[in-house]
């Protein structure tokens, strides 16, 4: 999910002393969403072959995923490719031995429980064209988890503006300016792999998936005529 930023501005007189801190922050959470990267790829003498091959190693995948619940918009075929497998031979060259073809699948589930079963069902499909590229957990909807991660951000931005005015010998004024520093949204990855075998001996565990952000965080120094502190409240 793209990361929003904001600011929210007021003006200080010119005069004015100013604190600016950045405080950070991280919520956890379960994860409600497994992201997959399935691919099959199949080498054959010819390119038309190689092909073929590939559309029904990767038809095989799809439909274990469909039968194992997985809906048609939570798999998008996201590359496809067929290439000529060369080799360098003396005094020749390069030297075409063959054909490869792949695809790709980025596929979703809703049920990151499930996601042991779903692979060795994909896997047991493809058999031994298929590929595993990763396995991605992470949130449909992280606005939530980002929240808690954003109250974390402010109270470490406040802490920290709150010492450095008591150490100026001030207090905390109205807050000048506010702003939300943008993030990584990327889920969390959990791992690659580049070949599938005995997949039902694998799992995939959920635990928990993090969200992280900052906030940059200008404050106005209260400051007595004295020099001294007038105000260690302050609004914020």
């Amino acid at each position: 999910m793209p990361e929003r930023t904001g600011m929210s501005e007021h003006t200080a007189p010119a005069n004015a002393r100013t604190v600016t801190v950045t405080g950070f922050g991280t919520a956890e959470a379960a994860p409600d969403l497994l992201t997959l990267s399935i691919g099959v790829e199949c080498r054959r003498d010819n390119a038309a072959d190689a092909y073929s091959a590939a559309g029904a190693a990767s038809a095989a995948v799809t439909g274990a995923l469909r039968s194992r619940g997985v809906g048609n918009r939570d798999i998008r075929t996201s590359g496809l490719n067929v290439r000529a497998d060369v080799v360098w031979q003396e005094g020749r060259g390069q030297q075409v031995t063959g054909y490869v073809a792949s695809s790709m699948l980025s596929v979703r589930l809703r049920d990151p429980a499930a996601g042991s079963a779903v692979i060795a069902a994909a896997v047991e499909a493809g058999g031994n064209d298929v590929r595993l590229d990763g396995v991605q957990l992470g949130f449909a909807d992280a606005a939530a988890v980002m929240a808690l991660a954003r109250d974390a951000a402010w109270a470490d931005a406040r802490a920290a503006a709150a010492q450095l005015a008591a150490l100026a010998g001030a207090g905390l004024g109205e807050v000048l300016s506010v702003r939300q520093n943008p993030v990584p949204s990327a889920p969390i990855p959990v791992g690659g792999i580049q070949r599938a075998f005995a997949a039902d001996s694998m799992t995939v565990e959920t635990g928990e998936s993090s969200v992280s952000t900052s906030v940059t965080v200008e404050w106005q120094l209260l400051v007595d005529a004295a020099g001294g502190e007038r105000d260690v409240g302050g609004p914020g």
